[in-house]
């Protein structure tokens, strides 16, 4: 049975994995990362609308076969998508939603049992609309360089203290979740035998508060260095957005779909 260490070692090594395929994926060429940054920015999130207000599961089902589509096309693998964003959410919002097939008043399904139809429907409609919208921002991550996100948010005229506090957590989350990681390490390495439960919640505080007085300081230096490197609030990248036409085409297909998907629901 792993310990408590082990499975944490686990958990971290999972995220850096996750971490690492976004960013090959987002260099390969597929047909998403090809799209215009602001176009999938402005489309993915008007299809995510689009999913939250429609009332038909029909078209909420329709949107995820597009969303999946695209992600074939752009060379995203589906096994691991299903393995690190699919079958969380289905065991988080699942979690949720059971009881509501108990618990809705409607016509019963089976006799002697309590489950509805309304309360299947409601259901069904929570969890699919959970996946297609996490599907749908995986798309996004996972077809766009972060940096490129960032900028198409700017672009959008997303207020800058978002995006420079979006754009922070991310970069540094990883750093800190490398720090974690070499720390449970050590720690491993150090072991001898199997601990009891005391000393491994003992172990468990300990490495809590070492990384967050790690990661105070961290943000204290890397503020002022950001200072005295000319950091005034705003983003700013090399690589400038020019639309095609092809992105045009991108971005009237995203706003049809939405659309449609809205009016078959409506």
């Amino acid at each position: 049975m792993k310990t408590f260490v082990e499975r944490t070692i686990g958990s971290l090594s999972d995220g850096m994995n996750f971490a690492a395929l976004a960013d090959d994926s987002a260099r390969s060429g597929g047909m998403l990362q090809c799209v215009d940054p602001r176009v999938k920015v402005a489309g993915m999130l008007a299809m995510i609308v689009s999913v939250a207000v429609t009332h038909s599961l029909i078209a909420i089902a329709a949107v995820l076969l597009v969303t999946v589509s695209l992600a074939v096309a752009s060379r995203i693998s589906l096994l691991d998508v299903a393995r690190w964003v699919w079958t969380p959410v289905l065991l988080f919002t699942g979690c949720i939603a059971l009881p509501a097939v108990f618990i809705t008043p409607g016509a019963r399904i089976f006799e002697g049992v309590s489950i509805t139809s309304q309360g299947v429907r409601t259901a069904g409609y929570l969890l699919l609309r959970a996946e297609t919208a996490v599907s749908l921002s995986t798309l996004l991550v996972l077809s766009t360089r972060w940096a490129h996100i960032l900028k198409a948010l700017r672009v959008l005229r997303v207020p800058v203290v978002f995006v420079v506090i979006l754009g922070m957590t991310y970069r540094y989350l990883f750093l800190i979740l490398s720090t974690a990681l070499d720390m449970f390490e050590s720690r491993e390495s150090r072991t001898v035998g199997v601990l009891e439960a005391s000393d491994r919640r003992r172990l468990a505080a300990a490495t809590v508060g070492v990384l967050l007085s790690k990661s105070y300081h961290l943000s204290a230096d890397v503020h002022l260095a950001m200072q005295s490197r000319g950091f005034r609030g705003e983003v700013y990248l090399l690589d400038d957005f020019a639309m095609r036409a092809i992105d045009w085409c991108w971005l009237f297909s995203f706003f049809a779909i939405a659309t449609a998907a809205i009016w078959v629901g409506r």
